[in-house]
């Protein structure tokens, strides 16, 4: 009976870990946008303009290249 569900659990675990990665190859650009946002937002807050007029090209150029990237292996 345990062997069963230990077997379930790692099913399960596989399974799970499986989704996460077609999540991240999906989404990851965006998820490092937002990062870049927020580093930039919290340098603006603290008083550091310059720094964060300059990170803030960085999240719409990891867009734009993971759009260009895509459009490419689509052919």
């Amino acid at each position: 009976m345990y062997h069963i569900n230990r077997h379930s659990d790692i099913l399960e675990n596989k399974l799970k870990l499986i989704i996460m990665k077609q999540f991240l190859n999906i989404y990851y650009p965006i998820i490092l946008a937002f990062i870049c946002m927020c580093y930039s937002i919290g340098l603006g807050l603290f008083g550091y303009t310059e720094e964060a007029q300059y990170t803030a090209h960085w999240a719409g150029t990891i867009l734009l290249f993971a759009i260009a990237i895509r459009q490419r292996r689509g052919r």
